[in-house]
Parts: structure tokens; C-alpha cells; sequence
């Protein structure tokens, strides 16, 4: 009996040390194959620094020389351009939803869109909406007719329509005037659709951005400008308010770095001769 309680207790030792051996084992192992556990990171934590994020970015359709849809099917224009190299200067990936202006706008508000790129005007009232980027290009309002338009001014729309795009400077000029030269307004979604209204007769005249009316032209575009452009508000990339504050960053610091290397003023050389 005594020998069997002698045996019993050595036993019992064993099991005891080679449990303890066990358990050191066992959390040595985890501390080096997971460094990151080892010092304090979740599996999130070990991912959001190893990971990237890829943004959708909404845009227009049809604003040449701005963002447009080459012979290629392929979107290209100043907007297009200025966002692929800010991208690749501060290391991030992005898709392009081309949207129209409106439904791109939209998009960003309700969610579907980290960003918005698309000659968009900086103005106080979307500001009550949206973050900007600092400005990437300065505009301006011109009104554009028939190349064979009796209209010199803004006195011969009197009785007239006018065509406008929906969202845009443009747009807020046309309202701004309507009252006191007397024109009605006719709204589209798009440029191609208000150019149209405009060279088939229905609009007497039409108001757009100055870059996007002038690049129109001279790809063959027959309209033609009768009077100087008015004063326009600056461009700016735009994301929801108070949200993607990081990817405003990116653009503001990609923005400027193209600036710097030249690569900025190469763009707008490419889609617009001064």
C-alpha cells in the first residue's frame, strides 16, 4: 500500500511538470508566429497596415476637354488626367464611375462614390454639402449661339430659350440674368444634349463653362462665342462633407507636387492652347 502511495504521487508529479511544459510551449509558439499578437495587434490592426484602398470616384460624361470619351471608349481630359497622376504620385487606386454630372454629385452624397471629379464649381452653397480640394482650375461663363446667329448679346434673348446644363455655372448664371434680358430657360442633364438644342434652332443660345464650350469648338463644334466670358467660380475635387478627409489630403498634396514637377501645366497644355 505504501508503494502504490509512492507511486501515485511520483505520477501525479510528472503530469503536473509536463502540463506546465505544455502550456509554456504552447504560448511561445503563438508570441513568434504572430508578432503582431505579441505586441498588442488585433488580426484589423495587422491588416489596416498592410492593406490599401481603392476609392470610386464618380464623374461626368461629356464635359470636353475635361473628362470625355475617346475614340477608344477609353475616358480621358484634364480631370482624368490630373486624377490618374495625383493617384500614382501619393500611392492610391481608384475606379471611375462616368455618371453624369448630376447623378455623380449625387452619388457622393448618398455614399455610392468616395469623390467627385467633373469640372465641378466651388461655390458657397456646395460647400454646405462637400469638402474641396484647394483649386486645379480657374473658370469662367460664356454664352455660345448658332455660327450663323443674329444674337451679338444678352438684349437679343428676349423672348427666346436658352439652354442650360443642370448643376453647373452655367446654369447659375443663366438664372442669375433670365429675369432681366427676359429668356426662358431650357435645363439638360448633359453638353451634347444642350449643344444640339442650340445648332438645330430650338435654344437661341446656350451658357457653358469657357474652356469646355471653346475645346468644342474647335474640334468643330458650330457654335460660336458673341460675347466675352463672365468671371466663373475655381474648380475643386470634392468628397461628402466631414468624411474622406484623407483622400481630400492625397489630392490637395498630389495636387501640388504636380504643380512643382511641371506635370500640371503639361496637362492643361495637352487640352487647351492659350
Amino acid at each position: 500500500m505504501k508503494k502504490f502511495k509512492t507511486l501515485f504521487v511520483t505520477l501525479l508529479a510528472m503530469m503536473m511538470v509536463f502540463s506546465l511544459a505544455a502550456c509554456g510551449s504552447k504560448k511561445d509558439t503563438k508570441t513568434e508566429d504572430n508578432p503582431a499578437a505579441a505586441a498588442g495587434e488585433t488580426d484589423n490592426d495587422a491588416k489596416s497596415n498592410t492593406g490599401s484602398q481603392k476609392y470610386i470616384i464618380a464623374t461626368d460624361t461629356t464635359f470636353a476637354p475635361f473628362e470625355f470619351e475617346n475614340e477608344s471608349g477609353e475616358y480621358v481630359g484634364i480631370d482624368m488626367e490630373l486624377l490618374k497622376a495625383i493617384a500614382e504620385d501619393q500611392g492610391f487606386e481608384y475606379d471611375i464611375q462616368p455618371l453624369g454630372f448630376n447623378a455623380a454629385t449625387q452619388a457622393v452624397l448618398s455614399g455610392q462614390a468616395d469623390g467627385v471629379i467633373a469640372g465641378m464649381s466651388i461655390t458657397d452653397e456646395r460647400k454646405e454639402q462637400y469638402d474641396f480640394s484647394e483649386p486645379y482650375f480657374d473658370s469662367g461663363v460664356v454664352m455660345a449661339v448658332k455660327q450663323d446667329s443674329d444674337i451679338k448679346g444678352y438684349e437679343d434673348l428676349k423672348d427666346r430659350k436658352v439652354a442650360v446644363k443642370t448643376g453647373t455655372e452655367g446654369y447659375t448664371f443663366a438664372e442669375s440674368i433670365a429675369k432681366e434680358y427676359g429668356f426662358e430657360m431650357i435645363v439638360f442633364d448633359d453638353s451634347s444634349s444642350m449643344y444640339q438644342d442650340v445648332i438645330t434652332g430650338n435654344s437661341a443660345a446656350c451658357f457653358e463653362d469657357y474652356p469646355v464650350i471653346g475645346y468644342a469648338i474647335t474640334q468643330g463644334l458650330e457654335l460660336t462665342m458673341p460675347t466675352d466670358k463672365e468671371q466663373g467660380s475655381s474648380y475643386g475635387f470634392g468628397v461628402k462633407k466631414d468624411e474622406n478627409a484623407e483622400l481630400l489630403q492625397m489630392f490637395n498634396d498630389g495636387l501640388q507636387n504636380l504643380k512643382d514637377s511641371g506635370k500640371y501645366q503639361e496637362i492643361l497644355d495637352t487640352y487647351i492652347q492659350e
